[in-house]
């Protein structure tokens, strides 16, 4: 897959020469998140690297390859408690409510979820047995999914490189990060359901909003950069920790995104989702017990139904 090698051979910048195999900590996000870094963490190692993927002990579907080393850290929540949290965070998703009202109850249901995997990386630091053996390991860069900022407090925490593979963040901090230009007259905003060609008033709308972002993530974010700057003893800002990413691996496509400029070290990688292809089948029968997930974003939940051949 030419996505695939396009992504592995960005990260072999932060690696040591071709020549030399490289040391590599990968640092993931649960959930569908880690499916599609699953692919790149696996040719990596195929091409003789060293990968650790670190996890937390209690997880859905962090399922590895032999070819890669795993570490393990205890948390101190339960994966009933964690399926909870997200149960209740996917109901919120599938309600039909129009805005402002919409935001404001997802925002909620972010806070919850948000705190969940706050207490997961809090759990990381307070393993001294995890951080010697990540300090004594001598790796060369790290890989992480940046959404809850764990990752990138680690490698702060080391003075390593890293990279970011992700579909996108919350508040366009995706592009506000590396100063990427987002003019607010025709990039609509999230939950605005406008689109490149408003009318004045959705302009209005659209710049309303963009205000408000920066006080919706700083309140999402608040427990984990107030404990980011404990660990790295300095005051730090949620933009300090994205604008130190090395790399940003961004899984969609430029085309289908509204037109801007972006930086050098962005790279569009959206062809990676389609990496694994495999035929839809024809008659499917219920009742079944079904495993729903969808690449790209953190939606697992798993139903029952009943009913006829569909």
């Amino acid at each position: 897959n030419m996505t695939l090698r396009l992504c592995c051979a960005w990260i072999f910048i932060l690696l040591p020469g071709l020549s030399d195999a490289g040391k590599l900590l990968v640092v993931p996000m649960d959930g569908s998140h880690w499916l599609s870094m699953r692919q790149v963490v696996e040719k990596l190692t195929e091409r003789g690297h060293e990968v650790v993927v670190l996890i937390p002990e209690v997880s859905w579907q962090m399922k590895t390859t032999q070819a890669c080393t795993v570490k393990t850290y205890p948390v101190s929540y339960t994966l009933e408690e964690l399926d909870n949290a997200f149960h209740e965070y996917v109901a919120t998703h599938l309600k039909d409510l129009p805005f402002p009202l919409n935001v404001l109850v997802l925002y909620n249901n972010s806070v919850h979820i948000f705190h969940t995997f706050f207490v997961q990386c809090k759990n990381l630091f307070n393993s001294k047995e995890t951080l010697q053996y990540l300090n004594q390991s001598g790796f060369d860069a790290i890989l992480t999914d940046p959404i809850f900022m764990c990752g990138a407090t680690l490698a702060n925490y080391f003075s390593l490189p890293f990279v970011f593979f992700m579909r996108g963040f919350p508040c366009n901090l995706h592009y506000e990060a590396p100063q990427c230009p987002s003019p607010l007259s025709y990039t609509p905003r999230l939950f605005t359901f406008n689109s490149d060609r408003m009318t004045f008033f959705q302009r209005v709308e659209n710049a309303l909003v963009a205000l408000l972002e920066l006080v919706y993530c700083n309140s999402l974010y608040k427990d984990m950069i107030k404990f980011s700057s404990e660990v790295l003893q300095r005051d730090v800002s949620l933009l300090d920790l994205l604008n130190s990413a090395s790399i940003w691996l961004l899984r969609f496509d430029f085309v289908f995104e509204y037109v801007r400029p972006v930086m050098p070290n962005m790279v569009f990688i959206g062809g990676i989702n389609c990496a694994q292809r495999k035929p839809l089948c024809k008659v499917t029968h219920f009742p079944m017990k079904c495993d729903y997930v969808v690449s790209g974003s953190l939606v697992i939940w798993n139903f029952f139904i009943s009913g006829n051949d569909l």
